[in-house]
């Protein structure tokens, strides 16, 4: 089957929760640590801002994958340029091109909506994610040292930026 890139819909909410909820729980490669119901997520889209950018990979009406890009800082204009990104890729789906399809709809959505710049937060030890984004153009800033506590340990976040 083709998978399709697009911007999210509330009715998405229990596919997305369905990739997220298990690498949560895995405790390995996102800060998050706390599931979330479908009723949460559609709560999350619903309020996503409006100059954010949501795009889920969907295939045979299931989400594989999805990326979100949100305002760096809503306290001043003067980052209005500056998205923070994330992306989540079923673990099913991994090595399938997924995450390639949504950076590419995500640019082409984060440049017209008027981002020039998108950074992202990487967990130290994730060289599959760190990997992932440096194929797209992503360049290493710096690392945050013991920046996240994972359970009882205190772990790096390698801070990545791109150009658009």
């Amino acid at each position: 089957m083709t998978i399709t890139v697009r911007q999210v819909a509330l009715e998405d909410a229990k596919g997305i929760t369905s990739v997220l909820n298990p690498i949560i729980t895995e405790g390995k490669y996102t800060i998050l640590d706390t599931t979330y119901t479908p009723e949460e997520e559609k709560e999350f889209i619903a309020n996503f801002p409006d100059r954010g950018v949501f795009s889920v990979a969907i295939e045979d009406g299931n989400v594989l994958g999805f990326q979100n890009v949100e305002p760096f800082a809503d306290y001043t204009k003067a980052f209005d340029h500056v998205g923070v990104i994330a992306t989540y890729v079923d673990s099913a789906a991994r090595r399938k091109g997924v995450s390639k399809m949504l950076f590419a709809h995500t640019f082409r959505i984060a440049k017209e909506k008027g981002y020039r710049k998108l950074f992202a937060y990487v967990l130290g030890d994730n060289d599959r994610a760190l990997a992932a984004y440096t194929k797209q153009g992503f360049e290493i800033v710096g690392i945050a040292k013991q920046h996240a506590k994972m359970g009882d340990r205190y772990v790096d976040e390698t801070l990545i930026e791109k150009l658009l």
